[in-house]
């Protein structure tokens, strides 16, 4: 069903932080102290993450990024490189790595708060450093965990380079409509589509979105599944594959990364949302960032499973 070949790799222009990571009975209230049940530490960030998924799979990836020269920096950068992440473009700085400080509840929701430390130094000046690599891209992965002047920029570059650029607008923020009319591919989750359509139902927040310049949407919508609009089609829907849910922190980085990676491959839009729905449901099913990651093999058989 889907190609053996990637046409090109994937450039990620993103974050990459230390995932901190508790688990609880449930979230807790403002104001409200729990006691967790077990603590650990894992590589993440949403723009490692993202290239962790994609290059999990198969397809050739460059981070662009920045860490801070700690211990968390040598455990991060490690774990890229053992994914099989082309880490040329992340720099080490005399500043703290980033770091996210997660809560996951024995339902697998998940609470997030993220300290960038390095990322928010990443500048419009490492985007033209890295131009070779933007350009030899098949598609650039970004999202919102590093400044937005950065992502701006980036875009910008993107458009008059006619690089693909999907980006995952988390977390959610203004952004303007000339970043937008940029993104080939815009991938945010129900909350953040209210967020930036100001309307709750898909059917207005797909009007809203296409009104603000953007032409391909992927909405995820968790257990719902997804919508998703390519440039000039109509729009599909795609039920979720049904698993048990162990910890969903990093699910819309799966999906991102193995979309990217699927149309690489030279899949359809429909036809690479669905081995992405795949790929996040299988990380879904484990603990972790970048660990619960699948492999092209996993998400092959997860789909044969399915027919």
């Amino acid at each position: 069903m889907y190609g053996s070949t990637f046409k090109k790799p994937i450039a990620v222009v993103g974050s990459i932080n230390a995932d901190l990571v508790c688990r609880v009975g449930r979230i807790p209230r403002s104001g409200e102290t729990l006691l967790g049940s077990e603590f650990r530490i894992h590589p993440g960030g949403k723009g490692a993450n993202q290239a962790v998924a994609a290059a999990r799979l198969g397809c050739g990836v460059r981070m662009i990024g920045k860490l801070g020269n700690d211990a968390f920096g040598a455990v991060l950068r490690k774990s890229m490189v053992d994914a099989g992440v082309d880490v040329s473009g992340v720099d080490t700085i005399d500043e703290a790595s980033g770091v996210a400080l997660i809560e996951v509840s024995d339902a697998g929701e998940n609470c997030i708060v993220v300290a960038p430390g390095a990322n928010a130094r990443i500048a419009p000046a490492d985007i033209d450093r890295q131009i070779d690599a933007l350009r030899q891209a098949g598609l650039v992965l970004a999202q919102l965990e590093i400044p937005l002047e950065t992502i701006s920029y980036l875009a910008q570059i993107c458009r008059r380079e006619s690089i693909p650029l999907m980006l995952d607008p988390a977390p959610a923020q203004a952004l303007p409509d000339e970043l937008l009319r940029a993104v080939t591919w815009f991938t945010p989750n129900e909350t953040e589509a209210a967020f930036y359509a100001a309307a709750q139902n898909p059917d207005e927040q797909y009007k809203a979105l296409f009104a603000r310049g953007l032409t391909g949407i992927v909405l995820k919508r968790g257990e719902h599944g997804l919508s998703l609009t390519a440039p000039g089609s109509q729009r599909v829907d795609l039920p979720a594959f049904h698993v048990k849910a162990v910890d969903s922190t990093a699910a819309g980085d799966a999906f991102n990364g193995a979309f990217a990676a699927a149309l690489m491959l030279g899949s359809e839009p429909v036809e690479a949302a669905r081995f992405a729905s795949a790929a996040a449901a299988i990380s879904v099913t484990r603990a972790g960032a970048q660990p619960s990651m699948a492999s092209r093999d996993e998400v092959d058989r997860f789909l044969a499973q399915q027919q």
